[in-house]
């Protein structure tokens, strides 16, 4: 499977460097606010909230019954969660030692 990492470009650098710019909620809002449109803020959200659910230890059937997602995007954030780049893991261990929202 292609790897983002692997496929590097001036273009994808230069979002990442615009999403690394943002100093705050209200800032992500109003730039993902522009950048996506509401379905597709919502299934990058739910592919998070799958990750966490799956490293509580979570099974498909659970994680089908509390959101409303297809088994296809619980298998991918599972192949991602065991075998990708680490990347979900690193963001929900950050997560984990964040301030609860306000």
């Amino acid at each position: 499977m292609p790897r983002i990492r692997d496929n590097r470009n001036e273009s994808t650098d230069a979002l990442f460097c615009a999403i690394l710019s943002l100093q705050d909620l209200d800032e992500c809002y109003r730039f993902f606010g522009d950048l996506l449109t509401i379905q597709e803020l919502s299934a990058f959200a739910q592919r998070l909230q799958v990750a966490r659910m799956l490293s509580e230890g979570k099974t498909y059937e659970t994680i089908r019954a509390e959101i409303a997602t297809s088994s296809s995007t619980i298998t991918r954030v599972n192949t991602e969660l065991r075998y990708g780049s680490g990347g979900y893991q690193m963001v929900l261990e950050r997560l984990q030692k964040l301030p609860p929202l306000e």
